[in-house]
């Protein structure tokens, strides 16, 4: 009965993420760029080390990260874990400062041993988010008496689905793989308009539709130091291929005196790309109690096109361009510390988390480079403990991101991140006296 009710809890509450995944996580002017803003893709436990996680092998917890590393989840558990965050943010440009607030359904995945040394997992996630709205207002060259207004708004993203799984074929030695399906509606407008009613008006939207897939492959190695000591190594790989989407642009000039629309729209087939990403990282262990690792991942989005609007003599084209994105990496270092996690001592159970990252756009801005991002986190893994259940942890964190360029607008964002994981006792044989 109790397997029932789990598994009908984790049905209805999938069913209510996917429409929440339709609301952006974002107010991020910077989403309005690529396919927007990259998501954390990271659960709760990762996200107290702040993102760390591809050299990490735990028996409790869905590390979707590394899918090699399904195969060190208990034999007699199912695990569900969701999350949500809440952020404050403030923009700064200029010596002009803003705020804004967001609050987002992040993730929901459940995992579970198939087999002897075979784990599966299955979720959904983010992938990208587009969420923003803002206006620029200046005069008219040359004339003082006149002003326009440029309003900039943009909505959407990319979602995930996946299912994986990990193998341990040998001792100490894993692979596993997630198989995704992405979706998403890629929504952005510039709307143009004057003090004055003789001057024409010119507006442009861009949209894309993604239906496609993602495959990504992990590999772990485990082997004991000494007694006391022992390191896993993590390798991932992700697939960059064609996404199967054709963008569209829309450009729609306005005579004001009139109301007469002119319309001309573009499209470009097969326009949108996700690239080759790759993953290495470490996690030491010493008697289990603290957990220290480093990860660095590169995706080769220099390598991608981009579809780009432009005007050359008069012409107007929207074509695939080189030299918009750029190749990102990202450097994690964190670790966790729990000074017994089998204790009946409530403070010996709980786990404390801390991480640090710096990490590179994957686009540029007028043909500079994107914003630089420097990120702190520190949470919680806190046991739950009641009169059928103490395998369950409700992990917390908090984090503090800063993205800045040279000449562009800089944000600093301060995020709480909390997660439940639901820890159940599932394939127990009973005995019958």
């Amino acid at each position: 009965m109790k397997l029932y009710r789990t598994a009908l809890s984790a049905t209805l509450l999938s069913l209510c993420v996917i429409p929440t995944f339709a609301q952006s996580g974002t107010n991020s002017p910077y989403s309005q760029y690529g396919l927007g803003q990259l998501s954390e893709q990271t659960s709760g436990f990762n996200r107290g080390m702040n993102g760390l996680g591809l050299g990490f092998r735990e028996h409790n917890q869905v590390n979707y990260i590394n899918p090699a590393s399904y195969s060190s989840m208990d034999s007699l558990t199912f695990i569900f874990d969701a999350g949500m965050s809440g952020q404050i943010t403030n923009f700064s440009e200029n010596g002009t400062k803003v705020n804004a607030n967001n609050a987002d359904f992040e993730y929901a995945v459940a995992g579970f041993r198939a087999f002897k040394h075979v784990g599966v997992s299955f979720g959904l996630i983010p992938f990208t988010n587009i969420g923003y709205n803002y206006s620029v207002t200046d005069y008219l060259d040359g004339d003082r008496s006149t002003t326009y207004t440029n309003t900039y708004s943009g909505s959407g993203g990319i979602h995930q689905v996946y299912f994986g799984a990990g193998w341990e074929f040998l001792k100490g030695l894993s692979i596993g793989a997630n198989v995704s399906y992405i979706w998403g509606d890629l929504n952005r407008s510039v709307v143009n308009s004057y003090s004055d009613s003789w001057v024409n008006t010119l507006s442009k939207y861009y949209t894309a539709t993604v239906n496609s897939y993602k495959l990504d492959f992990g590999l772990q190695y485990s082997v004991n130091l000494n007694k006391n000591n022992s390191l896993t190594l993590g390798l991932t790989y992700g697939l960059g291929h064609k996404l199967n989407s054709d963008p569209e642009c829309l450009i729609i000039s306005t005579n004001s005196s009139t109301s007469v629309a002119d319309t001309t729209s573009f499209r470009v087939d097969n326009g949108l790309e996700i690239p080759m990403s790759f993953g290495a990282g470490f996690m030491w262990n010493y008697k289990n109690k603290l957990k220290l690792g480093s990860d660095f991942t590169l995706q080769k989005w220099g390598g991608v096109k981009y579809p780009v609007y432009n005007v050359v003599n008069d012409v107007p084209s929207y074509e695939l361009v080189d030299n918009y994105y750029k190749d990102r990496y990202k450097v994690t270092v964190g670790g966790e510390f729990c000074n017994n996690e089998m204790s009946r001592d409530f403070i010996d159970r709980v786990r404390f988390r801390a991480g640090v990252s710096y990490s590179t756009p994957y686009y540029k801005v007028n043909g500079q480079d994107g914003p630089k991002e420097i990120s702190v986190s520190a949470g919680f893994g806190i046991p739950i403990i009641n009169s059928y259940n103490n395998r369950s942890i409700l992990n917390v964190s908090g984090q503090w991101v800063h993205s800045s360029a040279d000449g562009l607008l800089t944000e600093n964002t301060f995020r709480i991140n909390i997660g439940i994981t639901f820890n159940e006792r599932w394939f127990m044989k009973w005995k019958v006296d």
